[in-house]
């Protein structure tokens, strides 16, 4: 564990950064780039607190993120921890960043969401780890609370949690008094700064709008106005520093205040544009002038080796804190848990037994064997369906929470997936299982007992409910809206049906190319499997009259299918090949970083 009187020093060299400030799009080509950052250092010490001040614009936030590793676009100076180039990894393994939105896992309590924060940490240790850091934050009384019920004030000292629980050397907050109240907004900072001198933690935290109540828990202050520093350094010399080049803080006022609107740019008219940009221009020369930039690091201790106070946590430990933190979500006591379980288990029974009310007491002549090709297309269509609704319904949040992980490295997209298959698939199972017990009466009498057309039945429902989750998970990785990806799969999953199913039209009226094309979609195989069950597995009762036309099974399926003899075995392997595969696939298509515009969609 880190001792309290452990030294580090974050220190940032002559940086400059160019981002683009208007998106090109994936197709567009790159937008038009500007420098926010110039020739900006500042310097925090353990158990500091360092305040970046500057109004919106000013590139508070994109110092933040080259600090973090986190930015796009081409950076050049010096971020160095200890005296050692502070990389993404280092950064990821011993430093924290606590953006201005953070999801939560709804279901589960503010103690559960800290505990299944992964960290090398286990058994008591994290334990004792966690209550000291909900006592910290002043978190103990809502401990049991669920995440979806904290207000505001609450859910962002969660989201500092989150990263105290790993015992980083230096955390990093993007404006974490946005959107409190004053009262909040002290109680928060004076946290901060009683964290920050307990654990020598280091803190680094932007401040559009400081009042004068936080001046005193603030150690540093650097003040940024587009792009450029007024000023970096301590506090109490701050207030020496400007009167010392002519301005003085009025007594009774909020220094932190006037000094960032002496640093904010005055847009109410041109002359006053231009006033303000000249003044302030001059202000980051003057301070540019008086604080000349040092080419060796302020700190050489160890010779630029950062100790180490925990490793990484193993991708293992990772996918066990996830896949338990999926089933806390899903058991939760609660609307959230209830709705899990009942998309999970109980939905597409419930969808296919809507059929009891259409198709009982179906007949064995020609009527009856359409009836039953309807019945069919009902049956994969209501299965593609509930996969989609359940998909949309609960991934969203994991996708959107792998968003905001992923900059910092505690796990891959696969080891999401697998989690997430982990327990969407044992679930889905059983849900094909009792969807089975209700469709199977339907498709045949209860006499016929038959337990290989059972399971026939249950590879059919099962694989098509996974086939239409997978593909909505992998809609899911570049789509944002859950809607606009349900739309999406349901138009593939629709022409797949038209195409292959046998149920819209027959085999007989496509062309050869389009008949050879359905062999590469999941329905042709389900199809062929519900169709071999419906007229395949048992003695028909029809009797032919002058007004009854009794067909052959084989006749009917090679005109609908194209097979008068489908063969269940290669149904079967294909129709969970299709399935298990598309899994495998989104699996492997999580591993590879996304572009910067699909970035920038799942980015709040």
């Amino acid at each position: 564990m880190k001792m309290i009187g452990s030294d580090y020093v974050l220190e940032a060299h002559n940086i400059f950064h160019t981002t683009e400030v208007d998106g090109g799009g994936c197709f567009n080509g790159a937008g038009n780039s500007a420098l926010v950052l110039k020739g900006v250092n500042l310097t925090v010490h353990s158990g500091e607190v360092m305040a970046i001040l500057g109004s919106k614009g000013s590139g508070k936030r994109a110092l933040l993120d080259v600090i973090s590793r986190r930015a796009d676009g081409a950076t050049r100076g010096q971020v160095l921890l200890n005296g050692s180039p502070l990389s993404k990894a280092l950064f990821q393994q011993r430093c924290g960043y606590v953006t201005q939105s953070c999801t939560f896992v709804p279901g589960l309590t503010v103690a559960q969401t800290l505990h299944y924060t992964p960290t090398i940490l286990s058994g008591y240790l994290k334990s004792s780890k966690v209550r000291q850091v909900l006592a910290d934050l002043a978190l103990s009384q809502v401990a049991h609370k669920r995440v979806e019920y904290l207000n505001i004030s609450e859910a962002r000292r969660l989201a500092i949690g989150i990263q105290l629980v790993r015992d980083p050397v230096m955390l990093l907050l993007d404006e974490p008094t946005h959107g409190l109240d004053p009262l909040s907004a002290y109680l928060l900072i004076s946290i901060l700064s009683n964290t920050a001198k307990k654990t020598g933690c280091g803190i680094l935290l932007s401040l559009e709008k400081p009042r004068s109540d936080v001046f005193p828990f603030l150690d540093r202050a650097l003040f940024l106005c587009l792009g450029g520093v007024v000023y970096s350094g301590g506090t109490r010399a701050m207030l020496e520093y400007f009167h010392g080049i002519g301005f003085p803080c009025p007594q009774l006022e909020n220094p932190l205040m006037y000094y960032l609107c002496l640093s904010t740019v005055d847009r109410r008219s041109r002359d006053r544009f231009l006033e303000s940009s000249q003044q302030i221009e001059a202000l980051v020369e003057r301070f540019s002038r008086e604080t000349p930039i040092s080419d060796a690091p302020l700190n050489n201790m160890g010779s630029g080796k950062v100790p180490l106070a925990y490793g990484k946590p193993g991708e293992l430990k990772v996918w066990v804190m996830l896949y338990l933190k999926l089933l806390a979500s899903t058991f939760s006591c609660g609307l959230v848990g209830m709705k899990t379980l009942f998309l999970r288990l109980l939905l597409l029974p419930l969808a296919l037994s809507i059929l009891w009310a259409f198709y009982t007491d179906v007949g064995d002549d020609s009527h009856g064997f359409f009836t039953k090709n309807g019945m069919i297309l009902n049956i994969l269509g209501l299965s593609y369906g509930c996969g989609i609704l359940t998909t949309i319904s609960l991934f969203p949040i994991w996708r959107k929470k792998f968003s905001q992980d992923t900059p910092e490295g505690l796990y891959s997209g696969t080891t999401l997936l697998i989690a997430y298959n982990s327990v969407s698939i044992p679930f889905s199972a059983v849900s094909a299982v009792i969807a089975s017990c209700v469709v199977y009466p339907l498709l045949l009498d209860v006499k016929y007992n038959n337990g290989t057309v059972f399971a026939y039945l249950l590879v059919a429902l099962w694989s098509s409910f996974v086939l239409a989750e997978q593909l909505t998970i992998a809609f899911l990785l570049v789509v944002k809206v859950p809607f606009n990806a349900a739309i999406a799969v349901t138009y593939v999953l629709v022409k797949s049906i038209a195409l292959a199913s046998g149920t819209v039209r027959s085999f007989k009226g496509l062309q050869p190319w389009l008949q050879d094309s359905t062999k590469g979609t999941h329905t042709r195989y389900a199809s062929s499997l519900l169709h071999s069950i419906a007229f395949q597995s048992r003695k028909l009762n029809c009797t032919p009259t002058a007004s009854v036309i009794c067909p052959k099974p084989a006749d009917f399926m090679h005109e609908r299918l194209g097979l008068p003899d489908p063969d269940e075995t290669i149904d079967v392997a294909a129709s969970c090949a299709f399935a298990v595969g598309l899994a495998a696939f989104n699996m492997l298509v999580y591993l590879f970083p996304m572009p910067r515009c699909v970035r920038q969609k799942f980015k709040d």
